[in-house]
Parts: C-alpha cells; sequence; structure tokens
C-alpha cells in the first residue's frame, strides 16, 4: 500500500509472536493462499526472533511497503529493510527481499550457495520445501545489522 503513512505503521517488539496488530498488515497476511501464508507467519517469527536475539537492533516496525510486509530498524536505524511476499507470478512460492543496493545477497550467495536467489533481490523460497531456518537466521541478522557494521568498518577503516 504506497500510500501508508509513517502513522498507520505498527512497531512491533521483536518479542512479538502474536499475530500483526496492524490491520493493513494483518490483511496482506489474510490475503495469502492458507499454505503460503502459514509458511509467510513462520518467517515474520523468525524475523522477530532473530531481532530480539541480535545485540543493537532494538525494536522492529512492522508495516507496508509497495504492498509488501516489511521490517525496519527504524529505531536503531541498525539494518537494512527486510519485505516478504508471495511470487505473483509463481503462486507456491515466496520470498525474502532486502535492499538491491546492497551487498547483502551477494555475501548471502556466497555464505549459502545452495540457496535460491534473485539477481541481487531476494532469497527465493518454495512453499513445498522446509524452511533453512539456520541460514535465513544468519541472513536476516546480517541484513538487521547491516548499517551498524558498514559503521563499525568505517570508523576502523579512518583510524
Amino acid at each position: 500500500m504506497p500510500g501508508l503513512s509513517r502513522k498507520s505503521a505498527t512497531r512491533t517488539r521483536p518479542n512479538d509472536n502474536a499475530a500483526p496488530s496492524d490491520p493493513k498488515v494483518a490483511a496482506a497476511f489474510s490475503s495469502y493462499p492458507k499454505r503460503l501464508r502459514e509458511k509467510l507467519l513462520v518467517l515474520r517469527r523468525l524475523i522477530l526472533d532473530t531481532a530480539k536475539r541480535t545485540a543493537g537492533v532494538g525494536e522492529l516496525e512492522e508495516t507496508l511497503k509497495w504492498g509488501q510486509v516489511s521490517y525496519l530498524t527504524s529505531e536503531s536505524k541498525s539494518g537494512s529493510t527486510i519485505r516478504i511476499d508471495q511470487v505473483k507470478a509463481e503462486p507456491d512460492r515466496y520470498a525474502i527481499y532486502f535492499h538491491c543496493q546492497t551487498n547483502l545477497v551477494d555475501t548471502f550467495r556466497e555464505l549459502y550457495p545452495e540457496l535460491t536467489y534473485v539477481g541481487n533481490r531476494c532469497i527465493l523460497l518454495d512453499a513445498a520445501d522446509e524452511l533453512p531456518k539456520d541460514e535465513l537466521r544468519h541472513c536476516v541478522g546480517l541484513a538487521l545489522t547491516y548499517h551498524l557494521n558498514r559503521r563499525k568498518t568505517t570508523s576502523r577503516s579512518s583510524r
């Protein structure tokens, strides 16, 4: 929903595994076919759990960006936005999207060549497959600390 105002966005605490409190986010999840919705909700819990366990991330904002459920580190500014959605052209597939102007997906590809990627935008997942939780936790952690890690690298290189 491109016209979503900042006021209608919901800040979701990283330990909040309940249903989304923002009605627009809840409606987005409800719009998916059951099997895909279940997979996306597991992915949502993985993102929230990873944020809770990752130092420096703080509270996440759960909202819609470009009509996709999105997770932002608005409070700490530690990371890059993560989005999740069904792949429109392939109804049994879904993806976790990352900012395409980062090196995140290239990094993930080096670490986990067994995963399926689309360009420098996303990790592609199939509803029939088991979710690669350990790999995704690591990737999500790297995305949620992307700016934090870049700041550390920049301050070390300027010494």
